[in-house]
């Protein structure tokens, strides 16, 4: 943007780790953020709740300390859930049931991401959830994760509008579920709608990352600032793909003004609590893992990814091993089921 407006940038760091070569002009960005201490970063591959421990994960981590040593990061941050696919790291992020073993899972995979940067790490809210059930049990769930780390949280304000269109909810009561104290960042972003064939009647609110940011969004916004009392960043985001006419990028410096703008308006009122730096930690040598949440991630992520039919799709899915377990597939919403198959088929097309 024009008149140095970008005060810091996040950088989905994980998403280059296979390119050997990178313009000269992006690691001169990237330095200059670093020097200045508003560079943060933010992964996508790492799959927090993998049943099993993996090679690629012990790999991402790798990457991650080599990449902290060269770049100084202000934080991490990471997806709440768990990606589909056979490798998990080429799928899409999706949800996990909410039980003791999961829980501690995903405490010593943060453990192990904290080690590795040697900064405060956190994770983003997730858009996407089976039932009414999940949405309002994913707050606490992430509070209790984020806990023995001093861990904050990235409250994504278009995956809570995302959760009020698809299941029926305010703002108000969204927002509540959360735990504010713990937020440090704050995302938006725009999306897009998808008309349900397994629902007649029903659209799908996306977190597509490729159109302006709604209008209802930048309200809540406003809202949350005062809301979130360590809030140190606000950050816009949007896919490339998304911005590829004049008018798309035209509505996006629009967007970023506008939220530029409302940021300097509650500046004043600013000063964050918490600084999430990170504690001693206690990180055993074999992190703990669940066999058989990893065959039923996998068998999930087959279900998800070669479904052909909708019919054929809840019929896989009552034979299975998800069936009648922590997974509550009997309370998943069919439009929310459908819309799963939708994103891991387009994830693996990638």
């Amino acid at each position: 943007m024009d008149a140095a407006r970008v005060e810091a940038i996040e950088w989905s760091f994980d998403a280059l780790y296979a390119v050997t070569k990178v313009p000269v002009w992006f690691e001169e960005l990237l330095t200059v953020f670093s020097n200045e201490n508003r560079l943060i970063g933010h992964g996508v591959f790492f799959s927090l709740f993998s049943g099993r421990w993996l090679p690629e994960q012990q790999q991402w981590l790798n990457d991650l300390r080599a990449v902290s040593r060269r770049y100084q990061f202000d934080h991490v941050t990471e997806h709440f859930g768990f990606m589909t696919g056979r490798d998990f790291h080429h799928g899409a992020p999706l949800n996990i049931p909410y039980t003791p073993t999961i829980l501690e899972i995903g405490r010593d995979r943060l453990k192990r991401m904290q080690e590795a940067c040697s900064c405060p790490v956190g994770l983003e809210n997730l858009a996407f959830s089976y039932s009414l059930e999940e949405v309002k049990k994913q707050g606490d769930f992430l509070d209790k994760l984020l806990g023995p780390v001093n861990g904050f949280m990235i409250l994504d304000l278009h995956n809570l509008y995302c959760q009020a269109h698809n299941f029926n909810l305010s703002f108000e009561a969204l927002i509540s579920l959360y735990p504010l104290h713990r937020v440090r960042e704050i995302h938006i972003s725009g999306g897009s709608w998808e008309v349900s064939g397994a629902a007649p009647g029903k659209t799908v609110r996306r977190d597509t990352h490729d159109d302006a940011v709604p209008e209802e969004v930048f309200g809540y916004l406003d809202n949350a600032i005062d809301l979130c009392p360590s809030l140190k960043y606000v950050v816009l985001e949007q896919l490339g793909a998304g911005l590829d006419s004049d008018s798309s990028r035209a509505a996006f410096g629009h967007d970023f003004l506008r939220m530029d703008d409302l940021i300097k308006q509650k500046n004043e009122t600013i000063a964050p609590l918490n600084s999430f730096l990170p504690e001693a930690l206690q990180i055993p040598a074999q992190p703990p893992e669940d066999e058989s949440l990893y065959r039923q991630q996998l068998e999930l992520s087959q279900i998800l990814e070669t479904a052909v039919s909708f019919d054929g799709l809840m019929q896989a899915l009552k034979a299975s091993s998800l069936a009648h377990s922590a997974w509550q597939i009997e309370s998943w919403d069919p439009a929310m089921i459908e819309t799963a198959a939708q994103i891991a088929q387009k994830w693996k097309k990638r």
